[in-house]
Formats: C-alpha cells, structure tokens, sequence
C-alpha cells in the first residue's frame, strides 16, 4: 500500500466519522473531552482522587459513543477513564446541537 493509498484511506475514514458524529450527536447530553479522545454521553460522573500526592480524575459515562477513527464499535453502555491530564465536560443546549444538513 502506498503513502498516497494509506493517507486516502484515512480522509476516507475521518470523513465518514464526521458523518455518523453529525447523524448521532442529538442523541446525547453532554461532550466530554480527554487528553486522548472526545465523547458524546448522556450521563457523566467526574470524581477528582488523590493517591500519593498525585491528583488524578476518575471520569465513569453511560451511553456513550466515542471519536475514534480506529474503532469499529463507537458505541458503549459504560466507559470508564482515569487520566492525570485535564477533563473538558459541557453539558450541551439542543441548540448548538444542530448540523449543517449539508452532505461533505
């Protein structure tokens, strides 16, 4: 496979995650984001922990489904995150819920 066919392969991929994103984010609450993906969920839990001095976040999401182009099944019941880098959680308006209808 050439460099060419691999990077087509991957606009390929990104553009058809954009298009189930653009199909399911009305289904779901809230977005949140972690240092290695971005979520969609309708229910998420953020506990902050310490261990040793260090601080880290427990962050658990329900009915979730995942950015991640790699990923063959993007939807989960439950997942569950511990990370020591930052967590972003908006909870969203139906409002800004709403996608252009164009096809891209």
């Amino acid at each position: 496979m050439s460099s060419e066919d691999l990077e087509k392969y991957e606009s390929e991929a990104e553009l058809a995650l954009y298009r189930e994103y653009r199909d399911v984010v009305g289904l779901f609450s809230h977005v949140v984001e972690t240092e290695r993906r971005f979520y969609l969920c309708n229910s998420v839990d953020v506990k902050v922990r310490s261990d040793g001095g260090e601080v880290f976040f427990d962050v658990t999401m329900h009915d979730a489904w995942v950015w991640d182009i790699y990923r063959p099944a993007r939807f989960a019941k439950t997942v569950r995150v511990v990370t020591f880098k930052d967590v972003n959680v908006e909870e969203l308006a139906k409002s800004e819920l709403e996608l252009p209808k164009g096809d891209f």
